[in-house]
């Protein structure tokens, strides 16, 4: 493992953390016990080892290069995700993003590099720097760990569990469970009887608190499309639909620091993805300490930071859907634009079947792009820019799976959602910040942006002035926003905004 600044932990300090169990820290560093050959989160109960008997490794597949096994105790697994590693390189966070999503599950690391605009060399070397591991052993690291915590709660089926964490086959799934554990998957199974995907399935996703659900639900209901999304204070719950396969989860806070998940779908395969997806949706990659150092330096923000510290910024199940739902919100009200997306789908969606009719309001899937690049939305009530727009953003969408997936920046995003008729400056940050995920999106021309900045005196800053104050919040400015929108109160006027 190569010795440089990045991967450089500091053991005082990492040893502190791990002597207080600092539950801030999951995710961000793992403990390496040589005497035992295990490697821990922060969290683990266990009695802390002695500092000479450690190294800190900034990732689980850091530790795992190491040639060390996961603790069965603390469970490194259930840390917060693989892409909770936020640090000084973008492109690492974006690569990590992507293998999250599966993309070295189909191609390799050469398609891996070309999609970040690189070469392999350079992307391997980058992981290296900041992860201590490869990109294959990444991907592989998460394939497993999402095994074993599939093993300890869940009830599945052994073939199952190897198909839902992404491996070919139960026998290459039986050899690197051997290889990494020293024992077969079968040794961690939970007592009972075995429960198929098929009725549903639980899973717990981890978090670093802290974590305000109050926000985010908040945020979340007033935004829901009638139809297929049904928000309540303890629950989100919507349809998803991945090719012509529909399903639906229900999303609601989780024992410890984490969210409780069900998910119904019938194709075990895709649970990676779907997991990957409500992490987006949630933020549940965020590093709130991080976040509230940088922000907290400002004066309008110290406050916002310090009375909400775990605000995240919510997420989209799916690029297009999203994308749809931010034109919509143009120059007319939140509601207004529920409204009129729930029209959209009563007209265009399609209704779940009986068997996924599981919450009142469920009912229907979100319109595929096909579907909505030829329909009437005149008929709606929709004006005629507006309906403009949604054809042509259907039609590209079409025609470019990877058109609402992440870019190699912000401003290469920005600029090519920019070129799509009707999307100008403040659709393409807030698609950024909500579908790409990206953490530096800033739609700088927002009034409720604007109001929230307001002097004494109820003067607002011009757009300009307020992107230029913005400087300093970097690479942090979607939370500022969120911070800024959230202390606005609820969304009657957010995200009127012209184009």
């Amino acid at each position: 493992m190569g010795h440089n600044a990045h991967m450089q932990l500091d053991h005082a300090a990492s040893y502190r953390v791990i002597q207080a169990r600092d539950a801030r820290f999951d995710g961000q560093l793992f403990t390496g016990v040589h005497t035992t050959g295990i490697y821990c989160r922060p969290v683990c109960p266990a009695r802390t080892p002695k500092s000479e008997n450690v190294t800190f490794y900034p990732t689980a597949a850091a530790a795992q290069a190491a040639g060390l096994r996961p603790c069965l105790r603390c469970r490194p697994e259930a840390s917060p995700g693989l892409a909770a590693w936020r640090g000084t390189s973008s492109t690492v966070s974006r690569a990590l993003a992507l293998i999250e999503s599966g993309a070295l599950d189909a191609a390799d690391v050469e398609g891996l590099a070309d999609r970040l605009g690189m070469g392999e060399r350079q992307l391997r070397r980058l992981f290296h720097q900041h992860l201590g591991a490869s990109p294959i052993a990444v991907a592989q690291t998460r394939r497993v760990l999402l095994a074993k915590q599939l093993l300890h709660e869940t009830r599945l089926p052994m073939a199952e569990v190897a198909l839902a964490a992404g491996f070919g086959s139960i026998r290459r799934f039986n050899e690197i469970f051997l290889s990494l554990f020293g024992r077969p998957p079968s040794s961690l199974r939970r007592e009972g009887p075995e429960i198929s995907a098929q009725d549903g399935l639980t899973i717990n996703l981890a978090y670093r608190p802290p974590y305000d659900w109050e926000a985010m639900i908040g945020f979340l209901r007033h935004r829901a499309i009638p139809g297929v999304e049904s928000v309540t204070p303890r629950q989100y719950a919507r349809s998803i639909a991945l090719g012509e396969v529909p399903g639906v989860l229900m999303v609601r806070p989780g024992s410890g620091n984490s969210l409780e998940v069900d998910i119904h779908f019938p194709q075990l395969t895709a649970l990676p993805g779907i997991i990957t997806r409500v992490r987006h949706l949630f933020d549940l990659t965020a590093d709130p300490l991080a976040i509230g150092a940088q922000l907290g330096l400002d004066p309008v923000l110290a406050p916002l930071v310090a009375a909400r510290p775990g605000l995240r910024v919510p997420g989209a199940w799916d690029g297009f859907e999203l994308a749809v739902r931010a034109i919509l919100g143009q120059q007319i009200s939140v509601a207004g634009a529920t409204t009129m997306a729930g029209r959209i789908v009563a007209a265009y969606g399609t209704a779940l079947p009986a068997t996924m009719q599981l919450v009142s309001g469920v009912t229907h899937v979100f319109p595929e792009p096909a579907a909505l690049a030829q329909a009437d939305f005149a008929s709606l009530g929709m004006i005629r820019a507006r309906a403009a727009a949604i054809s042509s953003l259907a039609d590209a969408d079409a025609k470019n799976p990877l058109l609402l997936s992440p870019r190699r920046s912000l401003d290469e995003a920005v600029n090519q959602l920019k070129t799509l008729p009707g999307i100008g400056e403040w659709t393409a940050q807030y698609i950024a910040m909500r579908a790409l995920r990206e953490p530096d999106a800033f739609p700088h021309g927002d009034i409720g942006l604007l109001r929230a900045m307001a002097d004494e005196t109820g003067r607002r800053p011009t757009a300009a002035a307020l992107h230029a104050r913005a400087e300093t919040w970097r690479p942090w400015r979607a939370y500022a926003a969120l911070h800024l929108w959230t202390s606005e109160g609820p969304p009657s006027a957010q995200e009127k905004n012209d184009e």
